[in-house]
């Protein structure tokens, strides 16, 4: 083993981590250590927006885990698929970019379960400090922080008319989502470079915070490559990191604090394989018990998604074949000459947030219109042009958990998500499956179709829409809370975000959260990075404000 001492030591270079690192290491006094698994996160099918297909489908793990599920009851026995970024970004690198930030009751319900600090308005000023929003600032945005995001660059024509459709099914238009209210149909913003030298490139945590100051911080390092392997532990009290690198087994110390940024999958795993969760799983496969905490690994929730595909005739849309690939290569130059064109998309351009119930007090089910046909999330290819409506059920009942498969640190996390064992999310994904199938039938998305998909059809009984879910749904890439943040003696960290029981010792990212919040994870993880660090520092004396 070699040593290396640091004041802080965070694990995983994703959305939490890259944020965090670029953050405390603001302060030239405070050294700080990043440990990242995967690679760089700069390459090209990183930075091209549209390169996202070609790391999504898991073939080669190119910046992508790629990981399974359990075979899951709920989906007639399959194993999902849950891909998670594999790089400096983490899924960030690898996401359709939405910036969406949830509801304002969402992080109010937080707030009344006991989390000091964590209602809508006091969230708000971080989500603010961490944007660059290319419209400028208000009393929503920020437009001086390093996350860029901005109106798509080039939306398609069909995603407009999704739009209208939702107008026409009685459906508010809505231009912002982001204001706490979110009820409407309208078009994403992304997390997209504006300025001249980066325009249309996709803006990672890590391409926002990170790779802008790596090189010039003397006291920050970032190891890449790095499979963290455990927390080093003296009795109660976390004091490093060991690691994998380079085929080597390495150290790093932590003379303040290790703080776990590797996701709501994997930073469970590093807790109980450094004896920290539920004793009887971590006995189980022979490791030492240092502190018995229960929830650890459980809370898993998850947003599943179904998929409403059609065939089109209109070319203007993703497409698979020879005449397809031609055009791609005509938006190729597009793309590098003013960062437009089909290689800027986020592929999910049409955003919908509607309530089942005119009753409910948010909306419970979001939809994303993505220009192209997606199966089996893009591992299996449809010649021609199509498009697709995804919906989900955006407060799910279902709860899962995250386990050890085995004992070796370099083994994939046990993943089940018990999709659909609560039967609310069932009844209100069909709801939702029927509204999307409106909103598809409506006068203006009525000249973009040309065949159903999948086997769906006009006039699907209840029974026909289980079948059609239990058949082909999966997520839509947002696990959360297998680290519960609360007040109650099983959660796992407090609101401070450290881990109870356990000294030096926190987890920032998406684990934490109580409940998943109503929309994607991505904005929300780097709010929760940005306060950990104002946190932190204030703890330190240094703040960040």
């Amino acid at each position: 083993m070699d040593a290396q001492d640091f004041d802080f030591v965070i694990v995983g270079g994703g959305s939490a981590g890259a944020t965090l690192a670029a953050r405390l290491s603001e302060d030239p006094a405070c050294r700080v250590c990043l440990l990242e698994a995967g690679g760089r996160g700069d390459h090209i099918l990183i930075r091209a927006p549209a390169g996202a297909v070609g790391m999504l489908p898991g073939y080669g793990r190119i910046s992508n885990w790629a990981y399974h599920t359990t075979p899951q009851p709920g989906l007639n026995g399959r194993r999902g698929y849950q891909p998670r970024g594999r790089a400096l970004g983490g899924s960030s690198a690898i996401n359709a970019m939405l910036y969406i930030r949830g509801h304002r009751a969402d992080y109010d319900h937080w707030a009344a379960l006991g989390c000091t600090g964590w209602s809508w308005d006091e969230c708000l000023p971080w989500f603010r400090k961490s944007e660059n929003n290319a419209n400028g600032a208000d009393a929503h945005h920020g437009a001086d922080g390093p996350l860029h995001v901005s109106d798509q660059k080039s939306p398609r024509p069909i995603s407009r008319a999704f739009v209208q459709a939702a107008t026409e099914c009685g459906h508010p238009e809505r231009l912002d989502f982001n204001t706490g209210e979110h009820e409407g149909a309208g078009l994403y913003q992304v997390t997209q470079f504006h300025d001249a030298a980066r325009n249309g490139e996709r803006c990672s945590a890590a391409a926002g915070y990170l790779l802008p100051v790596m090189s010039g911080r003397s006291n920050l390092r970032v190891i890449t490559g790095a499979h963290a392997t455990g927390i080093v532990m003296e009795g109660r009290r976390a004091t490093g990191v060991a690691y994998r690198h380079k085929g080597a087994d390495r150290r790093v110390t932590a003379r303040r604090e290790v703080i776990l940024a590797a996701g709501a999958l994997v930073s469970p795993q590093l807790l109980m394989l450094s004896g920290i969760g539920p004793a009887a799983e971590i006995r189980r496969h022979g490791l030492a018990v240092v502190h018995d905490l229960p929830d650890v690994g459980q809370n898993l929730q998850d947003h599943l998604d179904v998929i409403l595909a059609c065939k089109t005739r209109d070319t203007d849309t993703f497409g698979i074949g020879f005449a397809a690939a031609r055009r791609i290569l005509g938006h190729i130059r597009r793309w590098r000459h003013d960062g437009t064109g089909m290689i800027a998309t986020p592929f999910a351009e049409g955003a919908a947030f509607l309530k089942t119930d005119p009753a409910l007090d948010r909306p419970d089910i979001q939809m994303h219109f993505v220009i192209g046909i997606v199966d089996d999330h893009a591992r299996k290819l449809h010649p021609g042009y199509g498009y697709s409506l995804h919906v989900c059920a955006l407060r799910p009942h279902s709860r899962g958990e995250v386990f050890l498969q085995s004992a070796d640190p370099l083994a994939a996390p046990g993943i089940d998500p018990r999709y659909l064992s609560d039967p609310q999310d069932l009844a209100t994904t069909i709801k939702g499956a029927r509204m999307a199938q409106d909103i598809l039938s409506a006068p203006a998305m009525a000249r973009y179709r040309h065949k159903d998909l999948f086997g769906r059809h006009a006039g699907m009984s209840d029974a026909e829409w289980e079948d059609h879910i239990r058949a082909r749904a999966d997520t839509i890439y947002h696990p959360v809370g297998t680290c519960r943040m609360g007040v109650d003696d099983r959660s796992v960290v407090d609101p401070a975000l450290r881990v109870r029981g356990v000294a030096g010792l926190r987890v920032v990212d998406a684990s934490i959260m109580p409940t998943l919040i109503s929309g994607n994870t991505n904005a929300p993880t780097i709010m929760i990075a940005e306060r950990a660090a104002d946190m932190i520092r204030q703890e330190t004396g240094k703040t960040a404000r």
